[in-house]
């Protein structure tokens, strides 16, 4: 029950990207859009909790939270969508208050944002996995907030106005160097061919005046694990910069362990 008829906003970034009015409190949502509807998805979700208060012309909110009531018996409205085309191009970053890493089986762990000061080392061959609106798994000499400059600024072709997206972790000067060696068949990367992924980390790492390579256009994010997602997520925009870091692995072993040990 939904005493307070509370209505949040909840932006899921992955496997889509919509905006939603709900009653449910972000864990309620978590569990309810893996594993308690079958109209929705079965798999890990990603999705962000919104400023109540944000309004954007885009976007018809005040209309879809009228309708956000509770049903007949009392119980909460548990998802009315009040967007799903062009969601994340709408939304100030500034308004994202959470972001939710959800397991299979529903269980969340929120995020909360930091300030991301990190001295990169420039000219590291990276891989980076965009979430939305792209769904590309991309290799690139930049570092992330050049990266996601060069996306939603430096490229058209290749762009969008804003863009979601994480690092894997990824030792691939280990891996060019075993592969030379012919000891590894199948890609570490689900769904991404070997030969392609060795020949543009190959391209890059001798050409490093290059920006980004392509690796595949199908998100691998369904099929990895959280584990081995390399400091955490980014929002970009051209002005705008946001990032979730991971908790260290010793954090969610002690504090989220219930999360932990699903988080495949």
């Amino acid at each position: 029950m939904n005493k307070n008829n509370t209505v949040h906003l909840y932006m899921i970034v992955f496997p889509n990207n919509a905006l939603v009015a709900s009653q449910l409190d972000p864990d309620q949502f978590a569990e309810h859009y893996t594993i308690g509807s079958a109209k929705h998805h079965e798999g890990k979700v990603i999705f962000a909790e919104i400023d109540p208060q944000f309004r954007d012309p885009y976007f018809d909110i005040d209309h879809y939270v009228s309708l956000t009531v509770p049903h007949n018996d009392g119980s909460p409205k548990k998802t009315k969508y009040v967007s799903s085309y062009s969601v994340l191009e709408h939304i100030k970053l500034a308004a994202i208050k959470s972001l939710y890493l959800v397991t299979v089986n529903g269980k969340a762990l929120e995020l909360k944002s930091k300030p991301y000061t990190a001295q990169n080392e420039p000219g590291l061959v990276r891989l980076y996995q965009e979430i939305t609106p792209l769904s590309n798994l991309v290799a690139s000499t930049l570092d992330q907030r050049a990266f996601g400059k060069y996306i939603t600024t430096g490229t058209k072709s290749k762009g969008a106005p804003k863009v979601f997206f994480t690092q894997y972790e990824f030792d691939i000067a280990a891996f060019l160097k075993t592969t030379k060696h012919g000891n590894i068949k199948l890609s570490p990367i689900p769904d991404t061919n070997l030969n392609r992924l060795l020949e543009y980390l190959t391209e890059l790492e001798h050409q490093p005046d290059k920006k980004t390579k392509t690796i595949n256009l199908i998100s691998t994010l369904s099929k990895v694990s959280y584990k081995i997602i390399r400091h955490g997520f980014w929002f970009a925009g051209p002005d705008e910069f946001l990032f979730f870091p991971m908790p260290s692995i010793a954090k969610l072993e002690h504090d989220h362990y219930d999360w932990w040990r699903f988080a495949h």
